[in-house]
């Protein structure tokens, strides 16, 4: 096996089509389709397999799609550390795995500054899921950094990027909540609920559980960006970030309350593996990151 056919096979599997694998690796269709051939050989699979007009993957080729993209980013690691680095010509891509609530309070802000500083650079955002991440996920070693609240990592290195707040939101016209939240409207409402499994939940509701309330939960969701037109006309009640509500438009059918229990700061921050701690490419981009967050929370 050489490094052309991992190319290769990243390509294809990405694509889903020899002409457009071939194209965009800059090379004649026979030879992609050559490679693909001995891919074919090498793991006994087909892995595109032909449905109609179009190739679709195989179960094996699924699942080999997210190892093939770590194995090319470690290899990209390797061949791209340099003594000097310059961040004008630097052509890297550096990877942030980020909730789209990170994504739309920061994610910008870094893409701005990557942008001014280093413009042949780019940035590649990784939808993550609330859930323990530490050393011995492989994860870490294929992802520059994890945006992600206090609480949920653990073993890794970090750094604070800002602080938000927790604030309650519940629909326009509903009628059984007033002026103001009780403790007895988080104990009988349903609730919207981001991230919320066996193996986790946001920062929020564990406040909440640990103050001896458990939430009725009725719809669960992997995007803050949706829980608005979830308790819009509705009877349900979700929590989200201070910071997100604001930049949202405003909308008449919604109302944003304080929360009647202290669920304490919401402490975001940046956290990667320890074997980055002494790569001086990694600790510029973390610097351009905390510099981003800084200038989007206004410090």
């Amino acid at each position: 096996m050489d490094l052309n056919l991992l190319m290769a096979l990243d390509a294809l599997l990405r694509e889903r089509s020899v002409s457009r694998a071939a194209q965009e690796m800059g090379v004649g269709q026979p030879a992609m389709s050559a490679s693909l051939a001995r891919l074919r050989r090498h793991f006994g699979d087909e892995l595109l397999a032909r449905a109609g007009n179009q190739y679709m993957l195989t179960p094996l080729a699924a699942e080999l799609r997210e190892r093939t993209w770590m194995a090319l980013a470690g290899v990209e690691r390797v061949f791209g550390m340099a003594r000097e680095f310059d961040p004008l010509s630097s052509t890297r891509e550096f990877s942030l795995m980020v909730s789209d609530y990170g994504e739309a309070v920061l994610a910008t802000a870094v893409a701005d500054r990557l942008a001014r500083q280093a413009p042949q650079a780019r940035v590649r955002l990784i939808g993550n899921v609330v859930q323990t991440l530490d050393q011995s996920d492989a994860r870490m070693l294929s992802t520059d950094l994890v945006i992600m609240p206090h609480g949920l990592v653990t073993d890794l290195h970090s750094q604070d990027l800002y602080q938000d707040e927790w604030v309650c939101l519940v629909a326009a016209a509903n009628e059984a909540v007033g002026q103001t939240l009780t403790v007895e409207h988080l104990q009988a409402l349903p609730w919207v609920a981001t991230f919320h499994s066996s193996v986790g939940t946001t920062h929020g509701m564990a406040e909440l559980r640990l103050k001896g309330i458990e939430p009725y939960v009725q719809v669960v969701t992997d995007h803050f960006l949706t829980v608005p037109g979830h308790v819009a006309g509705s009877g349900r009640i979700a929590l989200l970030q201070r910071k997100l509500v604001n930049l949202l438009p405003h909308r008449e059918d919604l109302r944003v309350l304080p929360c009647p229990v202290e669920t304490g700061p919401l402490t975001v921050a940046m956290w990667w593996h320890p074997v980055y701690d002494d790569d001086p490419v990694h600790a510029w981009f973390r610097g351009v990151v905390l510099d981003a967050a800084h200038e989007a929370s206004g410090q």
